[in-house]
């Protein structure tokens, strides 16, 4: 580039990193690089200096980047500004083009890719100006056309990115990538079949394990499809893209030998997690079809880096909630502990709990809410002092008042778990009344959580049915007539009426024997 004329390019982003970097690499270019960290003070930049072009990111503090754009646009139009983002969406592409922004990128952006957006930039400017000058030239209109044509593209691009990336977010298995990721591929791509392969350290031979198109009557493969499929494409072809890490497009132009005739065009794409290899997708298309452009290539590459990203995710969260879980296990060991009531009764009331949620046709999330909440609805007595805790005789008005806030304690240290907020929820009111004379909040009816109020009945039960030190279990028929007595009142009546209706089938202590003997039953 001539130096008797450099251009200049001004990039706004809040991430000092990115401007350090941007700027070490247009400078050796031979470009004249500003920096600002916000909008505003880009806009005290372009005060003083004639900038030739400007990127910027959305989400800055001060002034964002649509705003600076529309600012840019009013101040001067010739001007061509960039958004850059990590988090694309249809509204901020509708929002970016009403302010006059010619480009839309997508993080992470390799330099290259930048440089080259940059000289069309710069020569899209170019004729924009020498448009302006020369406005009463009939190309001007061609031009502008032109440039609807290519903005609407941009915003379908957009919208396929999207979509792409929202039928992952919805994904809850490793299984369910794979499926999702050969079905998109078919569908985004056009292509007649789509087959998703493992290949890694572990697995040196790659084999299909998910496939979909013509060959499967457009459903997910059966084990029949997998293996007519996986003859398709040569193994040493899927070795060296799993091998290179680098997105292949054959087509009739550059066809490579060990293919079927009947194959007009194919895609490989590697789908890598941490830099490491895990997965190779396929796409292909038979005779009498298209053949794939480097815009399909773009979108397949685009859903293996998806699928990376899910599967990483799922496989975080199981680790978490297996950490979840263990932390679940030390409080109710904690409990045990300094009473082993609690703990014993901890587990009754989840076993009969989740018996009545059956019956009231619950799903199986709330079976799940409710397994969570029922070990630990009474964690907060670990907050509650030895001697009223576990004090023999009757407690004072005082010692009751300090018992009744366990349920208070219990939520709030669920509540530093995380992901719980249904079953702080339930902890914190399973001794709330259906009259609404419970406590702590004294909530009513419907107000108190559905699953709260199937543990409330779920924990009197057991209280009422255990030798406690103060008094000994009461009889059958002596509780069932408090838990009768008590519908509308103390409990919710389509909680009693079905544990009226299943108490005689022996469900009820089936479950609570086999927790008191630590053998849970088969079902």
């Amino acid at each position: 580039m001539s130096t008797d004329h450099k251009k200049k390019i001004l990039f706004v982003d809040d991430e000092e990193s990115i401007l350090d970097v941007v700027s070490e690499y247009f400078s050796i270019k031979g470009y004249e690089v500003f920096t600002a960290k916000n909008g505003a003070d880009a806009l005290s930049i372009l005060d003083r200096e004639r900038i030739d072009c400007c990127f910027t990111d959305i989400n800055m503090p001060v002034m964002d980047g649509l705003e600076l754009a529309e600012n840019i646009r009013k101040r001067d139009n010739t001007i061509p500004v960039v958004i850059m983002t990590g988090f694309p969406s249809l509204d901020n592409t509708i929002r970016t083009l009403k302010n006059g922004v010619v480009d839309f990128l997508i993080k992470p952006i390799n330099l290259n890719q930048l440089e080259l957006c940059l000289k069309r930039v710069l020569n899209q400017q170019h004729l924009f100006v020498e448009n302006i000058l020369l406005k009463k030239e009939i190309e001007s209109k061609v031009r502008i056309e032109s440039l609807n044509l290519e903005l609407l593209q941009k915003i379908e691009d957009l919208q396929t990115l999207n979509r792409i990336m929202n039928n992952f977010s919805t994904v809850s298995s490793s299984t369910g990538v794979f499926n999702r990721l050969v079905e998109m591929a078919v569908e985004i791509t056009h292509a007649s079949e789509s087959a998703f392969y493992i290949i890694n350290q572990a697995v040196t031979r790659p084999f299909v394990v998910a496939a979909a198109g013509v060959g499967t009557g457009g459903a997910v493969a059966s084990p029949i499809d997998l293996i007519n499929i996986s003859s398709r494409i040569p193994n040493y072809m899927i070795m060296d893209v799993a091998s290179d890490q680098l997105p292949l497009l054959i087509s009739e132009g550059n066809r490579l030998h060990g293919f079927s005739s009947e194959i007009e065009s194919v895609m490989i794409a590697p789908l890598t997690i941490r830099r490491k290899i895990f997965g190779v997708l396929t796409t292909i298309n038979l005779k009498e079809c298209r053949q794939f452009g480097e815009k399909d290539l773009y979108y397949l590459s685009y859903m293996t880096h998806q699928a990376a990203y899910a599967i990483e995710n799922l496989a975080l969260y199981e680790n978490i909630y297996d950490n979840l879980f263990s932390t679940i296990y030390a409080f109710v060991k904690a409990i045990g502990a300094k009473d082993s009531y609690t703990e014993q009764h901890s587990n009754r009331v989840t076993a009969v709990s989740k018996i009545l949620a059956q019956k009231m046709n619950c799903s199986a999330e709330e079976l799940d809410i409710l397994n969570t909440a029922g070990l630990l609805h009474d964690i907060g007595k670990i907050g509650i002092r030895d001697e009223i805790l576990l004090k023999p005789g009757k407690l004072t008005n005082e010692e009751y008042d300090i018992i009744k806030t366990h349920s208070i304690i219990g939520a709030n240290i669920v509540g530093q778990l995380g992901l719980w907020e249904r079953e702080q929820q339930i902890i914190r009111c399973h001794h709330e009344r259906y009259d609404g004379a419970g406590y702590p909040d004294g909530l009513k009816g419907t107000d108190i959580p559905f699953l709260a109020r199937i543990l409330s009945i779920a924990d009197v039960y057991d209280a009422l049915a255990s030798d406690r030190t103060y008094r000994k279990k009461m009889e059958e028929i002596q509780i069932l007539d408090i838990i009768q007595r008590g519908k509308g009142s103390f409990f919710d009546p389509d909680v009693v009426d079905t544990f009226m209706s299943v108490y005689p089938t022996g469900e009820i202590q089936k479950a609570v024997q086999c927790q008191s003997c630590n053998n849970p039953c088969a079902s």
